[in-house]
């Protein structure tokens, strides 16, 4: 990795749920330690709107201000990819290192259950931070 701040690409099929929950939390949480992009292999026209509104509700970040679904070919080389954990074969993406979050897609699930996703890409994205950092000492 570069001595700029690494790119980290999250990454899943349509990009309208998880990868945008942790590109919006990448920002929020490790915006000093990487940049954060997010992408799939197709779109939504929007973004998923349970997401948008409890990410709204429980950071008070608005995704749709500066986030929308976005294709693999539409972000910059990176030099991490996180996969969602899809259900059929994750997209491909070049990397120096890649790693598989395995999360369950909440799509159509209730608010509780899109809260644990959301508490679990919060945890991984700052334990990704902490390693990105200790692999820079």
């Amino acid at each position: 990795m570069n001595r700029d701040k690494p790119k980290v690409a999250f990454i899943c099929v349509h990009n309208s749920c998880r990868s945008q929950i942790a590109e919006a939390l990448g920002k929020h949480f490790a915006g000093d330690v990487f940049e954060s992009f997010s992408a799939g292999t197709e779109t939504k026209p929007q973004i998923n709107q349970d997401a948008v509104r409890l990410i709204k509700d429980i950071y008070g970040i608005d995704m749709e201000k500066t986030q929308y679904s976005k294709l693999l070919t539409d972000i910059p080389e990176v030099d991490v990819v996180v996969k969602m954990g899809c259900n059929v074969v994750c997209p491909y993406l070049p990397a120096a290192y890649t790693e598989d979050w395995g999360l369950d897609d909440p799509t159509g699930k209730s608010d509780e259950e899109f809260k644990e996703i959301i508490d679990t890409i919060e945890m991984k994205v700052k334990e990704l931070k902490r390693r990105i950092q200790d692999n820079k000492r």
